[in-house]
Parts: structure tokens; sequence; C-alpha cells
């Protein structure tokens, strides 16, 4: 039985558009049909579980409304990580999925993310779908940014920033060893080695960016400080996931027209790192930056 942990706090905005995609279609234990999970009670091959951390919203009340495969948990305390664990308290199988509330995905790229799981001998212990991204919306800059984001080698080969990652039972030892960080999902791909994680191309997520420059620069402070925490832990010999000076200029001579969005995308990160260094000198490593634009309709 596969298990989909989400983690949701005050998520009552996303967290119905997440659910529906999931239980879209039947599966194929369901009554026809191949997207999603289905919906009957005894659709046993999935359970999902709705973790509402500290939430002071309508999001416990809107995951139950989706019937009885949602099941809700309900923890006092504001905090990712506990809502994690919580979710494997109550899972009941593997692999087991972990899904941001503010992503969308189907029942077919769950399935897709578990097929290479399944198969104890590729030694494959963590999966992640390809991003899809709609940035139609976004102010010109954000669009920019995201030209030259989106194409860095530690973007398209690790796990994190997709808002899903799917692990088998020995996958999920090594993430249970992990402590609170607040780039869980960072800390997730680097627990595994290359040959260990794969991203599946037949499996997709959209994930709602931010859709204003004030946004972006949340989001990138919230990722300089998570990252800074996370090479804390593990020290000067640990795995990173920080662009090179190398990356930048290789895409560069790649793909030359890229160069406004290259300058565009290098005063983010500037101004990213000055304003999340205080954080880091203060060792603030539990406030969250939260980008609010990413949950409009």
């Amino acid at each position: 039985m596969t298990s989909i942990v989400i983690p949701a706090h005050n998520e009552a905005r996303v967290i119905g558009r997440l659910l529906d995609s999931l239980l879209a279609d039947s599966g194929p234990t369901g009554s026809g049909g191949s997207g999603g999970l289905g919906d009957s009670a005894d659709d046993t091959d999935t359970d999902i579980v709705v973790v509402c951390n500290g939430c002071t919203d309508d999001t416990a009340r809107i995951a139950a409304a989706r019937g009885p495969r949602v099941r809700v948990v309900e923890i006092p305390v504001p905090s990712k990580h506990a809502a994690l664990r919580a979710g494997d308290d109550h899972a009941r199988g593997f692999p087991r999925l972990y899904v941001d509330a503010d992503v969308v995905i189907a029942g077919a790229d769950v399935r897709a993310l578990t097929e290479p799981l399944a198969d104890e001998t590729s030694g494959i212990l963590a999966t992640a779908p390809v991003r899809r991204i709609p940035l139609a919306s976004c102010a010109w800059r954000v669009r920019a940014y995201y030209q030259v984001w989106q194409r860095l080698p530690a973007v398209r080969e690790g796990l994190f920033g997709r808002g899903v990652i799917a692990v088998s039972k020995a996958g999920h030892a090594r993430l249970a060893a992990l402590p609170p960080l607040m780039a869980d999902d960072l800390a997730a791909s680097l627990a595994f080695a290359a040959e260990e994680r794969r991203v599946v191309d037949t499996a997709g997520v959209v994930i709602q960016p931010p859709r204003t420059w004030r946004d972006l620069i949340r989001r990138r402070v919230r990722a300089a400080v998570s990252t800074a925490q996370v090479e804390q832990h593990q020290g000067p010999q640990g795995a990173s996931a920080r662009t090179s000076k190398a990356d930048l200029k290789a895409l560069l001579r790649r793909e030359p027209r890229l160069f406004v969005a290259m300058v565009v995308f290098l005063s983010a990160a500037v101004a990213a790192r000055r304003k999340a260094a205080k954080a880091v000198r203060a060792q603030d490593f539990g406030t969250w930056l939260r980008d609010e634009s990413s949950r409009q309709n």
C-alpha cells in the first residue's frame, strides 16, 4: 500500500485542489479510469493522511470533506517536522510520499513515482517528479529568475524544490534519521547519493511560483537561511546544492540570450543573501517567510 502524507498549516485556500487532483479519477482498483487514486473506501492501494498542524483556518474541514479516502490528523503545534512525524505514525504503508499542500500532483504521477521504488534490486531509495512551473501570471523579473534557476544542474538533478518526495521503506529510514531542519527537502535530497535517487520523467508536479518580486525575495531569503542551516549540520565535508560560478558561466556560454535573466538571477541571489545574513548570525532557523502570492486563485 502506498501512503501519502500531506503536512498542512493554514492551507485552506489550496488543500482542496491537491486532494481533488489526487482523487479526480479512480485508480486501477476503482471503478474505471487511470488518472487518480479513487474515492472508494474499498480502494486500499493508497491512503492519504493530511496532518493539520497548528491550523486556525478551515484546512481540516475542507480535507475531511473529500471523503473516506482522506484521513485528517490534527496536532496543535505549527511545525512541518512534527506534522511529518505525526503523518508517519498514521501512515499505513510503503512506498511513502511526502507532498506539500500547495502543489498539485495527480494519481498517475504518484504511481509513476512509486514504480522505481518497488524494485528492490534497483538501488533507488527516493524519487521525485519533474517540476511544472506556470509563470504566465508572474512579474517579468520573476519569470527571468526562473529561466535561469530551472536550468541549473543542482536544480535539475536534486529532489528538492519539487514539493514531493517518494521513498521506499529503506529510504524512509534514511529520512527518519535527519534532525528537524527548515530545508527538509534539501536535506532529504542530500541524504541520498546520485545513484540512490531519481527524478522520474513520467511524473510531474505543478508548483505555483511567487507572482511578485517581493515574494520571490522572501522565498530566496528562506532558502538562503535554510541552506546555511543544512550546511552547519553537515559540516565542511557535507554535500552541497549551492550553484557555483562555473555553473553560471557555463550556462551563459551555452545560452547567451539569458544575459538579462542572469543579471536578474544574480540580483535576487545577492539581495536574498544580504537579508538572510542577519538570521543566520542569530541562528534564527525557525522564522518561516511564507509566500502568499502563490496561494492566490
